[in-house]
């Protein structure tokens, strides 16, 4: 067998040296030559689940050199029509040294037909950035939704940029309803709005949840959401409107806080799979001594939803709370 000198490493070393040495040569700067093209790009600025009648933004950018011509149109398709209120900026953003974003008019406001949402440029110009906010269509439940972004310049060129496709959520979702001891009490999470006594009365079958507020000396209790079949004393001098009896589940937690519902700098986000995976069987049908910024998840009496119900806050004077959900039809 042929052996090898250990003399014979060193020498290869050295060689090696040499040629990383002479690889890390300092070389002077140069500025990238531009690209002498109609150029684009595009990002998607929003962040968590896609959410019906919740917005998905985006950030569109394109530029030619001026000596080549200057923008003509911007245009946003999506492949499932977005619902109204979908729009593309006609104004182009930067940031000032102070961090505020400002905005220039390029265009007029932008027209949408259909899938397209269109800008025409009224001003001589060969940057922009503008922002295209599409508005999550009741169509696109559940399905997926992609974009292609075109740029066009006044030389005759076109430039695209697709993204997608994004997954669209089933869940639903509703903010800052106010629930009010004796008042508006009554929770319906296939609703997912509060009723007083009267509503409760005419939606009984659909009511999931009772809010109410109580101090004792003894215990705490506080703020409360609390099943309509729960024992008595969860619902202490409570008459539950003709018919509303459900045994909904419920399971009570802290420092979940949904971005979406909680509004919070810091967060997680609440999807699909939550609810899917999701096993409250063995849940009481009670959560008292609720605080701000605590939540319960929910699974109704009839098995058809699942949610979870976020406290953004408390009034202990006005005996009150303010609540946002998130809700998944099983």
């Amino acid at each position: 067998m042929k052996q090898t000198s250990i003399y014979n490493y060193p020498m290869a070393l050295l060689a090696i040296l040499v040629v990383v040495m002479a690889s890390c040569d300092k070389k002077d700067y140069a500025l990238p030559t531009a690209k002498d093209k109609l150029q684009n790009d595009a990002i998607k600025r929003s962040l968590g689940p896609n959410i019906v009648n919740d917005t998905i933004e985006f950030v569109y950018a394109m530029g030619i050199l001026p000596s080549k011509g200057k923008l003509v149109s911007a245009e946003v398709e999506a492949s499932i029509e977005g619902a109204a209120g979908t729009f593309l900026e006609h104004r182009s953003y930067y940031t000032n040294t102070s961090g505020v974003d400002v905005g220039v008019q390029i265009g007029d406001p932008s027209v949408t037909v259909k899938e397209k949402t269109t800008v025409t440029f009224t001003r001589d110009t060969s940057a922009a950035a503008l922002r295209y906010t599409y508005i999550v269509p009741e169509a696109a439940r559940g399905k997926t939704v992609s974009f292609t972004f075109t740029a066009r310049s006044s030389n005759g060129e076109t430039a695209t940029y697709k993204l997608g496709p994004y997954n669209v959520s089933k869940m639903d979702m509703k903010r800052l309803l106010t629930v009010v001891n004796g008042g508006n009490a009554y929770i319906s999470i296939e609703d997912m709005a509060v009723y007083n006594d009267a509503g409760a009365a005419a939606n009984a079958n659909k009511i999931d949840l009772v809010y109410l507020y109580r101090t004792y000396t003894t215990s705490t209790f506080t703020h409360a959401l609390v099943a309509p079949a729960a024992d008595a004393q969860y619902l202490p001098d409570i008459t539950l409107p003709a018919g509303v009896n459900r045994n909904t589940k419920i399971q009570r937690v802290f420092s979940l806080q949904d971005y979406d519902l909680a509004f919070s700098a810091v967060g997680v986000y609440i999807d699909d799979r939550d609810f899917q995976e999701l096993d409250i069987s063995n849940a009481p049908n009670f959560a008292i001594n609720l605080k701000a910024e605590a939540g319960i998840w929910v699974e109704t009496a009839d098995k058809k939803y699942r949610a979870y119900v976020y406290v953004n806050s408390i009034n202990n004077n006005a005996k009150s709370a303010v609540i946002s959900m998130k809700r998944y039809a099983l």
